[in-house]
């Protein structure tokens, strides 16, 4: 919790319901704001010590002294009780930060202004024009952070505002059937829903009649369409495009994968981070460095002969070094980059991982469904006696009513190459073996080697050169026709991947459970560094220990349940977003979308950040050393003496700054295309 949130928390539960939202946090402070500044106005002009500063006259008429004391009274017990609570509890946690700085420097002005009003004290110790002024500019500065870290949570509200407020349920069957319109939080899992042409889906669920361009954008952060048809799923909060849907509802309410995308967020909001920690430390050095200048600045006027310059210069002084800017440095950058990865189809569920992506050493990508996209895919087609498409067209009809993955395989290379696959009938499957159709006349037969076996035949000597894949012989009434060579599709994307993470000097690793010859095949073809092939899903968390042994920082990226030890192992587990909840359970880091690409991005996104937080840190540490010295009076000599007021508008101005900083990291294009090209760019390649 930053300190104005604390603040905001203590002003809730001493005045407020404490069920506000984080939007109603900053309304209270806009509000508080502008009734201060009205307030400010009377008592400011009406001060005595502002008249003489400026040179005019104070209006004479009865009561009019007291104003300034009374309107300053109430500035300072309602204006200031956000930071005087905020005081209180940073004394009870016996954690001294910005709130008891503040406190403790409005209070010694009300006091001292008290005393020069009732004539106890010197009238140059009249402060209620610097005390109004004080608290205007502190609750200025605390309204733009509470803005800036709103802002930062809008990722979760974008999310939400992402389902349509109604949903439009199929009840009844044939000519029974009614379309009833309901809110999502009425649907049940079975339930049959439409989504109209340019509607946004309700909830998650599987397509059961139609076919539609779908705009998963805000889900995978890939601006491109994707085409959905029959036994596709779809996502709530996605978008068909250009025709209607039914769909058949799978999950509803928290179980939806945007429930679980807002889960994430929030975590990744909530979580505390190795930086972030340095900067509450960091706080907390800094008050004891303002209250050890503020006593050696009182003892030193004090000394000198002047005490009201004492008085002055110590507030001044305690003004000076409120960590403000310190304290919003880090946790605003942080909260900025992960809204901002989360738009960009990276969710961040741990701040930590985010900050050692910048220095990781070696990529262990698991094999299967993230380098390649889990599916077998037809990469070869091999014919004897005829063409191609004509062997792909007999072999997919003889596989069409198979439920293998290989059948389906077929069948889909047949009809991304617009073939036409012919009836066949007669179908028998048997395992191990192969399948047997009537087509056109003729018997074919496809399978693997048992098949030839069977039927008294070799293989075709070619297909020795097809490693790594597997073999399907094409049988035409007994006699060899044609081969079909089948291997686990490589994502098009993962070879740009892995040219990026070698120009930026990272190792890539590939890790398997496949044999030896097909991982090899894989890594040969994407030009991948070092291979772990054969590995038990119970040892894969070995080998990213023993890269770690070799002194590497090591990222883990995978998706299935059996990468789940090797994601927690790792120092930065990256789940693909399409993988089990085990996975995305285990990692620090959960891609949306199953481009590899985007491992780039979140290498940029750390990068940037980091470089934003030491910007940050410089520019808090820096305004802290030249103005403390400022403050305490140092330049009086040479005629220069700091007004609390200067004081106060340049510790805001220095919390401005960095706020300004950290909103650039918006302008970050996290797009995986985008990754690839910034390394192209940096390489002059």
């Amino acid at each position: 919790m930053t300190t104005t949130e604390h603040a905001m928390h203590e002003h809730e539960h001493t005045g407020h319901s404490g069920h506000a939202g984080h939007g109603d946090h900053v309304a209270q402070f806009r509000r508080l704001f502008w009734v201060m500044a009205a307030l400010a106005v009377p008592t400011v002009a009406l001060s005595p010590m502002f008249a003489t500063l400026l040179g005019y006259d104070l209006a004479d008429f009865p009561g009019a002294r007291w104003i300034s004391p009374i309107l300053g009274t109430v500035m300072y017990l309602w204006g200031g009780r956000p930071f005087l609570t905020g005081a209180v509890s940073e004394i009870r946690s016996r954690a001294p930060g910005m709130m008891l700085l503040i406190g403790l420097a409005i209070t010694v002005a009300f006091l001292a202004s008290w005393g020069a009003s009732l004539g106890m004290l010197h009238h140059q110790l009249d402060f209620w024009w610097e005390l109004a002024l004080l608290i205007v500019i502190m609750l200025l500065g605390h309204w733009i952070e509470m803005r800036s870290l709103a802002q930062t949570t809008s990722a979760l509200d974008s999310l939400a505002a992402l389902l349509p407020d109604e949903a439009e349920r199929v009840e009844g069957d044939g000519d029974a059937e009614r379309v009833v319109t309901v809110t999502p939080s009425d649907l049940r899992v079975g339930d049959l829903v439409i989504v109209r042409p340019g509607g946004s889906v309700p909830v998650d669920g599987r397509i059961v009649d139609g076919a539609a361009d779908m705009d998963e954008s805000m889900v995978t952060g890939e601006s491109r369409t994707v085409r959905r048809s029959v036994d596709d799923d779809v996502v709530a909060g996605t978008v068909a495009t250009d025709s209607g849907l039914r769909i058949r509802v799978t999950a509803v309410g928290d179980d939806t994968a945007l429930a679980g995308i807002q889960r994430l967020v929030g975590e990744a909001m909530n979580s505390s981070s190795r930086a972030q920690r340095l900067a509450d430390r960091a706080a907390g050095w800094l008050f004891w460095f303002a209250l050890g200048s503020a006593v050696l600045t009182a003892l030193a006027w004090t000394l000198l002969g002047e005490p009201d310059q004492a008085v002055v210069r110590t507030i001044t002084v305690l003004v000076i070094a409120c960590p403000h800017a310190l304290g919003l440095a880090i946790p605003l950058v942080v909260s900025i980059a992960t809204e901002r990865a989360a738009r960009g189809g990276v969710l961040v569920k741990d701040r930590l991982a985010l900050e050692t992506m910048r220095t990781v050493g070696a990529v262990l990508f698991d094999k299967t469904g993230t380098l390649t996209k889990g599916e077998p895919a037809v990469t070869a087609v091999m014919a004897t006696d005829r063409a191609e498409n004509d062997l792909l067209a007999l072999a997919a009809a003889a596989e069409a009513d198979s439920e293998h993955p290989l059948a389906r395989a077929i069948v889909a290379a047949a009809q991304r190459r617009g073939v036409d696959i012919p009836a066949a009938s007669d179908f028998s499957s048997s395992p191990a073996v192969g399948v047997s159709a009537q087509v056109g006349g003729q018997r074919v037969q496809v399978g693997g080697p048992a098949l030839l076996d069977q039927a008294g035949r070799t293989a075709l000597p070619d297909v020795a050169g097809w490693d790594g894949a597997t073999v399907l012989h094409v049988l035409v009434d007994g006699e060899v026709a044609g081969a079909l060579a089948l291997a686990d599709e490589i994502r098009p994307e993962s070879r740009q991947a892995v040219d990026a993470l070698h120009a930026r000097g990272v190792e890539v690793v590939m890790i398997t459970g496949d044999a030896a010859p097909v991982a090899s095949a894989v890594a040969a073809e994407l030009g991948i560094d070092r291979v772990f092939a054969g590995v038990r899903p119970e040892d894969k968390a070995a080998k990213v220990a023993e890269l770690q042994h070799e002194g590497l920082t090591v990222a883990m990226v995978g998706d299935g349940v059996n990468d789940a030890p090797a994601l927690a192992a790792a120092d930065v587990g990256i789940a693909i977003g399409a993988g089990t909840d085990v996975a995305i359970a285990s990692a620090g880091v959960i891609l949306a979308s199953s481009d590899p690409r985007s491992v780039l991005s979140v290498i940029e996104l750390s990068r940037q950040s980091y470089r934003k937080m030491k910007q940050n840190l410089w520019w808090a540490a820096g305004y802290n050393l030249i103005s403390v010295p400022l403050a305490a009076g140092v330049a009086a000599p040479l005629g220069f003496v700091m007004p609390m007021s200067v004081g106060a508008i340049l510790m805001s101005a220095s919390t401005v700054v960095v706020a300004l900083n950290a909103q650039s990291l918006r302008r970050l294009d996290l797009r995986p295309e985008a990754g690839v090209r910034s390394v192209v760019r940096a390489s002059g390649r």
